[in-house]
């Protein structure tokens, strides 16, 4: 039986059309970030995590920052709730871990606060805005 889902880790220029595709729908599309906003010259230098069915379709994304930074998560609204952002983010933790990051950081949408903290992601700081939409900083220490 083929597994109904992969992640690929991969650089920008191995993942970057499926995955900037993902962005452009969810985030410029659906939530009305503006595209200077969403992409902002950074994609070369992560590592980025593709969400594949046994189709071969593409997903749901996301990307971690040399500076331990875990972004851009998003999944294809049709793919929802079926455990591919917990997929994207556990690779992007464990890619985190294997280069001996101490943490890693990201910066959640409120509504997904939840989501985040069952990854055990502690939030902290103010609520802020980023492209028009409130945020909270959160941390996850990953030594052992």
């Amino acid at each position: 039986m083929t597994p109904p889902l992969a992640i690929r880790e991969g650089d920008w220029a191995e993942l970057g059309m499926d995955a900037s595709e993902i962005r452009r729908v969810v985030f410029i599309e659906e939530q009305q970030v503006p595209q200077e906003e969403e992409w902002d010259g950074r994609d070369e230098d992560c590592r980025h995590f593709l969400a594949i069915d046994r189709d071969g379709k593409a997903l749901g994304t996301a990307r971690l920052l040399p500076d331990g930074h875990i972004g851009r998560v998003a999944v294809l609204e049709e793919a929802r709730g079926r455990g591919i952002g917990l997929a994207l983010m556990d690779a992007a933790i464990a890619s985190a871990r294997r280069r001996g990051d101490p943490s890693v950081v990201l910066d959640a949408q409120t509504h997904a606060l939840a989501f985040y903290e069952r990854l055990g992601f502690r939030a902290y700081g103010d609520t802020f805005l980023d492209a028009g939409i409130p945020h909270r900083s959160m941390i996850l220490t990953l030594h052992d």
